[in-house]
């Protein structure tokens, strides 16, 4: 219906202005154009932000495992 180029015939339109069906219909995928090209944009922020808290959640796990492997070690000398 939407995104083919061409007009939507409602039935009982006898207008007969398919030039401005066509028109509407444009104006439509256009809006449809930038709802993605935002929504694709807003996604890209988020998986950043998701990547950079993988990053520091990692960074303090291996600070984490390398904690409990010295204090291991020294429960162990005791």
């Amino acid at each position: 219906m939407f995104g083919s180029g061409e007009a939507v015939h409602l039935p009982g339109d006898d207008s007969g202005s398919s030039s401005s069906m066509i028109a509407i219909d444009n104006k439509i995928e256009q809006a449809m154009d930038l709802v993605k090209t935002h929504l694709m944009l807003a996604v890209r922020e988020e998986v950043e932000l998701l990547w950079e808290q993988i990053k520091e959640l990692s960074e303090r796990n291996a600070q984490l495992e390398r904690e409990n492997y010295i204090l291991r070690t020294l429960r162990d000398r005791d």
